[in-house]
């Protein structure tokens, strides 16, 4: 009896967490990238057809904005430069992530606290955590060292890359 209940436990909870077309949450560890000791958490949550995001980061610059971006690539080692360029399936230039024109992964800058916190909660359009060209499952989410200009092509010019982490369902 004890065997068949957590059976349907187990079923139930993969129940309400995916779907035939692809799962409704998402999670990335955000690791310090070398020489740096910011590091966090982002989730992602499918909720028709937008992404609702939320993502707390510690170790930031004290009250200093922090460009936030998912990239196309999954390689957070070292520098995360491996994380490639911003995810851009759309192929539109880089802009403020509530724009007409920006990157699927162009999302607002993270505003530091006086202890270097800082956090972020979007409803995002482009994106998807369902199977196709805007999934983000598997890309990177960068933490980069300074502000996103919302204006320089194709990055925004925030500089070094702190913090990154791949997007995995759950």
């Amino acid at each position: 009896m004890k065997i068949i209940l957590a059976i349907a436990v187990a079923i139930l909870l993969t129940a309400c967490q995916t779907t035939p077309e692809g799962p409704l949450m998402a999670t990335a560890q955000l690791k310090p990238t070398k020489g740096s000791k910011t590091f966090g958490e982002a989730t992602f949550e499918q909720v028709g057809d937008k992404v609702k995001a939320v993502v707390f980061v510690q170790g930031l610059k004290p009250g200093q904005e922090h460009g936030l971006h998912i990239h196309e690539g999954a390689d957070c080692s070292g520098d995360a430069m491996g994380a490639k360029g911003h995810f851009n399936p759309h192929g539109k230039p880089h802009g403020k992530y509530d724009s007409a024109n920006h990157h699927a992964g162009d999302l607002p800058s993270l505003k530091a606290n006086k202890a270097g916190r800082g956090n972020v909660q979007v409803e995002l359009d482009g994106i998807s955590l369902r199977p196709g060209a805007a999934s983000i499952i598997g890309r990177g989410v960068v933490v980069h060292a300074g502000p996103d200009d919302y204006k320089t092509q194709p990055h925004g010019n925030a500089g070094a890359r702190i913090a990154c982490g791949v997007i995995q369902p759950y």
